[in-house]
């Protein structure tokens, strides 16, 4: 929505920020790798102040359309362009809603990961392994940036499977509420415990056990989801 002026109406600002954002890549024929203006530059052009900008632009970060380089820029992400993507602009969830997107993931992730072992990309499995260390030393150095390393984990286990449409609507399930992530951790409550569950998946990946990690990443979810509390019937 915008004013006479052009520029963007407060009342949708955050959302209408994010989807002229998206416009303007498009428009600019940009691709996954290229960069973006600075943000500055950006909250000039669509007329609003650059915290409110940068608001917009880190809720794209957090979908996978943008990717933030520090000391380097703003850069456009895997994630443009997709065949699958989450919504923009969904307000965060309550707790009901985070256990029913856990519980969305209970039906689908443990035949991702079964599909995982069996076909084992190369590249991804590579992946698993490097995300399980910085894991590791998130855990030890106490960086609050754990929550989307798991996430990127739980990705690299759905690319392993060898199938982008696959990853992709799975990217919708994990990208949606992508900060309420972090609060998932947060009420799961042991980062050590879910690391640990990690770590075992990923073992089991790379060993080619199908089956078994199929049921440890049932099992995985399924506390995660308890650990949050019921949903309402």
């Amino acid at each position: 929505m915008t004013t006479e002026t052009g520029h963007l109406a407060r009342p949708t600002l955050s959302g209408s920020l994010a989807e002229a954002v998206i416009r303007m890549i498009g428009e600019e024929g940009l691709v996954a790798g290229e960069r973006i203006g600075p943000q500055r530059d950006l909250a000039a052009r669509f007329g609003v102040a650059v915290p409110t900008m940068r608001e917009a632009l880190r809720r794209l970060e957090g979908l996978g359309i943008l990717s933030f380089r520090h000391g380097s820029g703003i850069y456009v992400g895997e994630n443009y362009n997709r065949s699958v993507l989450p919504n923009a602009v969904l307000p965060p969830a309550d707790r009901e809603r985070l256990v029913e997107l856990v519980q969305a993931r209970v039906l689908i992730e443990p035949a991702i990961a079964h599909q995982a072992a069996t076909v084992r990309e190369p590249a991804a499995v590579a992946r698993l392994a490097d995300l399980l260390q910085d894991a590791h030393r998130c855990l030890t150095t106490g960086e609050d940036r754990l929550w989307r390393v798991n996430v990127d984990l739980h990705r690299a286990i759905a690319d392993a499977a060898g199938n982008r449409i696959v990853a992709e609507v799975l990217d919708v399930i994990l990208l949606l509420h992508a900060e309420d992530q972090r609060r998932i951790l947060t009420l799961h409550g042991d980062p050590r415990a879910d690391y640990e569950e990690h770590a075992e998946l990923v073992r089991l990946i790379t060993a080619g056990e199908a089956d078994e990690v199929a049921r440890r990443m049932h099992e995985h979810l399924t506390d995660v989801a308890g650990a949050i509390g019921p949903a309402k019937d």
